[in-house]
């Protein structure tokens, strides 16, 4: 997975991403969402003279381009945006503000095992993966494929690692402890639909995330819900405009009924909306 993805032909090496398959962060709307969010984040920190957001896989920096954007006067100026990619692909210390993982930890290779051995090559499991399904996998049926989720938790909590104050945000789709798959998650996509699976860097290889364990290993608060009332949160509806608009401003209801169609796919349940959103507090206070 490792060499498919980010070896020498890795697929996001060869490829631009967006041309193959569509997330929340192509959004305008779900931009707009995230810019409110970093003005959340803002007022929590008492306004200081910069605020970083960071984006880790920012892929072609949509998402940081249409944020910034949306942000109001005065807290656009003391934005510090930051894109990590594989071009520069360290995330900063000392971050002071937001840090946003969107879709980034189900592309973190990990290891598949089936009854008490990887699945690649036959061999034991070490120590320390044996430990990680007991606690977050446990009592698998046989032949059940385990996808073992501690190397994304270690780079979740390297990643939140990174941030001294303000609010880090991880998007993803994945599972809970009680709800693991039946069958394994590894997919693979290329040109927008789903393929067989390859690892000759032709297409995205990915699994789904264990998202509680992720953020056990995070520390600090956490907290784990659902695109679908996160975003509900921050102002994203979904609701038709009124059809008085239609009369008095014909272009802006054509408008308006495009970004009701955004928010409908970003709120989906059985689509974006059924993702989950996995949030830790450092030093500020904004759930309740």
């Amino acid at each position: 997975m490792e060499r498919a993805l980010y070896g020498p032909d890795g697929f996001y090496v060869r490829h631009r991403p967006g041309r193959h398959f569509r997330t929340s962060s192509q959004s305008v709307t779900f931009a707009s969402a995230i810019a409110r969010l970093v003005a959340r984040v803002d007022a929590a920190l008492g306004a200081p003279s910069t605020v970083d957001v960071v984006d880790v896989g920012a892929g072609e920096g949509t998402l940081l381009r249409n944020l910034v954007a949306a942000l109001p006067d005065g807290l656009r100026e003391r934005v510090r945006p930051h894109a990590v990619e594989l071009d520069d692909p360290v995330i900063p210390d000392g971050i002071v503000g937001v840090l946003l993982a969107m879709e980034w930890l189900d592309n973190v290779p990990l290891d598949l095992s089936c009854d008490g051995v990887y699945l690649n090559d036959g061999a034991p499991l070490s120590t320390q993966d044996a430990a990680w399904i007991d606690r977050w996998w446990p009592a698998p049926a046989p032949g059940q494929i385990v996808e073992i989720g501690r190397t994304r938790d270690e780079a979740w909590a390297a990643a939140v690692a990174k941030l001294s104050a303000g609010l880090a945000l991880a998007v993803d789709y994945g599972h809970l402890s009680g709800t693991r798959p039946a069958h394994t998650t590894l997919a693979a996509f290329r040109d927008g639909r789903e393929v067989g699976v390859v690892f000759d860097g032709s297409a995205d290889v990915t699994c789904h995330v264990s998202m509680d364990s992720a953020g056990e290993a995070g520390g600090t608060p956490y907290r784990i819900e659902r695109q679908r009332e996160a975003l509900k949160g921050l102002g994203v509806d979904g609701g038709r405009p009124p059809l008085d608009l239609a009369r008095s401003d014909p272009s802006g209801y054509v408008r308006a009924l495009a970004a009701c169609s955004e928010a409908g796919t970003l709120l989906d349940p059985d689509g974006l909306g059924g993702h989950w959103w996995l949030t830790h507090e450092v030093g500020i206070r904004l759930s309740e």
